[in-house]
């Protein structure tokens, strides 16, 4: 008789911490309260956080997500979305009369802060970041003057400034942390004076959730990261997972995305998700894992989060008397 060769057992290595940051927990909370303390409609500028489901289940409770403030009826709320807006879209707000609110992340208000304070002090201001994207555009516009952005080491040659020795670097909060550093260091090997921020704006959801997908990615044949296409943490995460030694690795905003054929010969799969991911998708993705023979799931601690933030202070005032007051002026 021939030896019967026994089958590995299949498992998931499930990431902790994953899944929703504090700052992405109070934005989503403050279009819910919002709208149940001032009824629909609700107009937020841009999406609220960059998740498709987040999205939808919102709309569907009376969001009404907008691309520029010029679209929101005079007289209505407005929210901000955690990513932060330019001081011109505040000025925009104020021009048509709007209530706001304003769910910026505290993280990226504080590198709204810093870009003031250098622009005051007459640095120019290197902002790592992917161009277009929203968070880059609103810290961009606190001081565009000062402001020249950074798109990768490869960008570092083309930058130049008026005096080497008043150069400070900040940075976008959801970047890849070993791709800033990269930058950072291509920067201060080019301008040897450059000042780095008093504190790492790499936020620490963002540093979290890079750590955890390496530690995954020690053992994952697969690493399945849960979040939408057009969220800068969730794709850092996928090159994060493949630099850091994963065979493979792919971002799904749900189960029915995933392709069978990614599973050949994995007895291992790591599952995490971006920072404004809800853990119903990830419930999702560990129930169709588990209808396929990975019902052993073995969760990977690398941290622990109890940061929270309070919710934005305009829910605590009457907006749409405050929105028909400004409209009577």
């Amino acid at each position: 008789m021939g030896r019967m060769t026994a089958t590995p057992a299949r498992r998931v290595l499930l990431a902790a911490p994953r899944g929703y940051c504090a700052g992405v927990d109070r934005a989503v909370i403050a279009v819910e309260k919002a709208l149940e303390q001032y009824g629909a409609p609700i107009y937020v500028r841009h999406e609220i956080v960059h998740n498709k489901y987040v999205v939808q289940t919102l709309e569907k409770k009376g969001a009404i997500f907008v691309d520029q403030t010029t679209e929101v009826p005079e007289g209505s709320i407005v929210m901000f979305s955690a990513h932060g807006v330019a001081p011109t879209v505040h000025a925009e707000a104020a021009e048509r009369k709007l209530a706001t609110i304003d769910a910026t992340c505290p993280l990226v208000t504080k590198v709204h802060k810093e870009a003031v304070r250098f622009a005051k002090e007459d640095y120019d201001i290197l902002l790592i970041g992917h161009e277009g994207h929203e968070e880059v555009i609103g810290t961009s516009g606190e001081a565009p003057d000062h402001i020249q952005l950074v798109d990768g080491p490869e960008d570092v040659a083309n930058v130049e400034v008026r005096d080497e020795s008043k150069v400070v670097w900040l940075s976008q909060t959801t970047l890849s942390v070993d791709e800033t550093m990269e930058t950072v260091d291509a920067l201060k090997s080019k301008f040897p004076n450059l000042l780095s921020p008093p504190s790492d704006d790499i936020c620490y959801a963002t540093q979290n959730r890079q750590i955890a997908v390496k530690k995954l990615a020690e053992d994952a044949e697969l690493v399945i990261v849960v979040g939408s296409k057009n969220s800068s943490n969730s794709i850092r995460m996928v090159e994060v997972a493949l630099d850091a030694g994963a065979p493979a690795a792919h971002l799904v905003d749900f189960a029915s995305e995933i392709d069978e054929a990614w599973l050949e010969s994995v007895t291992t799969v790591g599952l995490t998700s971006g920072a404004s991911v809800p853990d119903v998708l990830v419930d999702g993705v560990l129930e169709w894992l588990a209808e396929r023979g990975y019902a052993d799931v073995e969760t990977v601690k690398t941290a622990d989060e109890s940061i929270t933030f309070s919710l934005p202070k305009e829910l605590r005032r009457d907006l749409r008397a405050e929105a028909a007051a400004l409209s009577a002026e």
